[in-house]
Parts: C-alpha cells; structure tokens; sequence
C-alpha cells in the first residue's frame, strides 16, 4: 500500500449516540479507531469535537506524510506544519501542502494551534512524548484586557500560552452586504421562507447557523413572553448538538426549558418586520405535519418538511444574488452590516452593539467593527487643530 492511500484513507468517523447527539473520532486505514486521537476528541464539548476532529485528521495524514510518529514529532515540526497548512505561495506540498485545498486562514490558524496543543498536552499526560507536552505547557502573565475581563473577580498570576498560536491580525472593515441588499433580494427571492430569512438575518445580525438552528419555542414574538427575561418581542438563542440539520448556535450560554417555556441562552430582540415575515412564512408555508419543532424547513423535493441545512440556506442566497447582479451574497456580510449599523446608531456604544449582537467581548466588537468615520466633523476638526489650520 502506498503512502497516499495511506493519507487519504485516514478518516474521520461520525457516530450517532442514543440521545440523538454525535460524537467524532478518526480510524486508521483498516478500521482500527486511533487510540489517542479517540481519547483526545472523548474531552471536546459537542460541536467543538467535529471541528477538532478535522482539523486533527488533517495534522495526522501530515505526520504520515513525513514519516513521524507521536513519539518522534517535535516543536519544530508543528512549526513546519503550522507553516505548511498556511502557506499563500507553491511550497514543497503544493499551495499549501493539501494539494487543490485553500490555505487556512488566520482563524483558522488559531483553531488549528489550539486543537494541536491539547491533543499533544493528551498525548503527553499518556506518558508519549513528554519533552513535547512540557514546551507546549507554557504560561503568561495577565494582560490589561485579561484584568478587564475579570472585572472585580480575581485574576490569575499566570495564564495559559500557546507558542503556536500565530501573530495577531487586526482585522478592520470586514466585508458586508452590498448596498441596499435586504430590499433588492426581497424582490428576488421566491418564497415567504426565504423572505423571512433575509429580513431575519439584515434585522437580526444572526449567524446562519443560528437562524437555522432557531425551534419555534425559543420565539417569544408577543409583549410580556412568559419567560419574563424581556418584556418586548425577542428570540433565545440556544446551542442544541442534536439538531438534525447540524446546525447550532456558535455561543454555548447556559439554557433551559421550564413548562415548555425557553429561558436564558442569548437574547435577540427582534423588528416588526421580522414578526411580520414570521407570520407570513407560518400561515402561508410551514406544514402543518412538521414534527420536530423546527422554524426552517425545506420547502421542495424528497426531504420536503425537513429542517433546512445552513449550506441550503447559503445557496438560496447565492443564487437569489445572482438573479438580483448582486454577486456573492454571503449571510454572514449581513451581521458585519447589522454591527456596523447599530455602533452607529449608538454613538459607538461597544456594549449595547455586543449585546444586540449576540459576541461575547465588547473587545471583539472594538477591534472589528469601531473605526473613526472619516466624513464626521469632529474627525476633520481634529485634523485641521493638527495641521495648525482651525478656524
């Protein structure tokens, strides 16, 4: 057997467990589960284990393809292979060593550091290649943004630390909805479902995993829900890993259900608009036999009834921005859209746009989104007082 067939057939295997949540773990050639990539994955929180389980199989066919072993990989080689996965130009591996694949991005460079790091911690508590567990174990003093963090709590001496994490970027105007995107689409979309869900997505500032991720009990749409967490129409977002449409909320806030009644998660108000796109879709279009409780559905072919699939939902908007000359329409450029709006409409409020938003850190926010307006009078005030020009 040669060494590509070797690679290639280093899988990643998904199995479905008895409360209807899946689990990951990745299989050598022949079928044999890889003991400690089983053990390692065994630890990650639902949602967290099928990211890592890719990013994993990926870094193990790499270490086939180098002829290394646990036990023999050093510092210097994860280096090596963080530089591989990112490269932008032709290497010894192709562009980068996955041949036909894209580059990772900075993102995804950060996702692959800290899945190489706890898998090789693992390896190293299993008494593999200890040397490695020790110069990956290593700490850092506290940040001012750490301390902020904390807040009144108190804050540790030292902090864990990641040598292959790369260099932060500062990311800045990232790219949103073309202008005027949410009325042009309207007109192009055919259905009350997909009507719904541009408004939903240019009002709310959802992830699409989110929205397709939505089940008609986290929708308190009425003044005064029952829940009594917010007296005006909104919707709780919850993470649920046994959707049958995979899709879930990136943000695992503690939920519950309570008499039926969804409480906590994150809390989105919602537009009259929505509601009304809502209304619409549900008395003209959600079947009335639908069993599993979920807003999306798929509206034509054999899965009709089904939960919508976060990929059906991206191809309804890449082709509704085809008929419309838009070009590529991405969900995600409403939410950049919908953040930029309400930081503007704040007066450049970090916390009311982290909170409209559903982001963890008003940091985040702050290092995305706010950016001086080079048009606004206090900005060119400012520079006229530098240039010694004020009137």
């Amino acid at each position: 057997m040669d060494g590509k067939l070797v690679i290639d057939d280093l899988r990643v295997q998904e199995l479905e467990l008895a409360d209807g949540t899946f689990a990951y773990t990745i299989l050598w050639p022949e079928g044999a589960t890889h003991r400690e990539a089983d053990g390692f994955l065994r630890t990650r929180q639902p949602g967290t284990d099928r990211t890592y389980a890719f990013q994993l199989v990926d870094h193990l066919r790499w270490l086939v393809h180098e002829g290394l072993t646990l036990a023999s990989v050093t510092l210097d080689d994860l280096y090596r292979y963080m530089g591989a996965v990112g490269a932008k130009v032709p290497g010894p591996y192709g562009q980068p060593w996955r041949t036909g694949k894209r580059p990772y991005g900075h993102s995804a460079l950060k996702l692959a550091a800290s899945c190489l790091k706890g898998f090789y911690l693992h390896v190293s508590g299993l008494g593999i290649n200890e040397e490695l567990g020790k110069r990956l174990d290593r700490s850092r003093l506290p940040t001012r943004q750490d301390r902020n963090r904390a807040l009144l709590g108190h804050t540790q001496k030292q902090l864990p630390k990641n040598p292959l994490t790369p260099k932060q970027v500062r990311r800045r105007h990232p790219k949103m909805a073309p202008e005027g995107a949410k009325q042009i689409l309207m007109e192009a979309v055919n259905s009350a479902r997909d009507r719904m869900v541009v408004t939903w997505l240019a009002d709310g500032g959802f992830r699409i995993g989110e929205l397709c991720g939505l089940h008609q009990a986290d929708l308190h749409l009425r003044e005064k829900a029952a829940c009594g967490q917010c007296r005006s129409p909104h919707v709780h977002v919850v993470h649920r890993p046994a959707n049958p449409n995979r899709a879930a909320a990136k943000t695992k806030a503690e939920w519950s259900i309570d008499e039926g009644v969804v409480r906590d998660g994150l809390i989105r108000r919602v537009s009259p608009a929505m509601i009304h796109t809502y209304f619409e879709y549900m008395t003209c279009e959600y079947p009335r036999d639908a069993g599993h409780g979920m807003l999306l559905v798929q509206q034509h072919g054999p899965r009709q009834g089904q939960p919508w699939s976060t990929d059906a939902a991206r191809g309804m908007l890449r082709r509704a921005g085809d008929r419309a000359e838009l070009g590529r329409v991405k969900p995600h450029g409403f939410r950049h859209s919908f953040a930029t709006a309400v930081l503007d409409a704040s007066g450049g409020d970090l916390v009311v746009t982290r909170e409209a938003g559903g982001w963890a850190s008003a940091s985040t926010v702050d290092e995305i989104y706010a950016h001086a307006d080079v048009h606004d009078p206090d900005f060119a005030r400012a520079l006229q007082k530098v240039w010694g020009e004020e009137a």
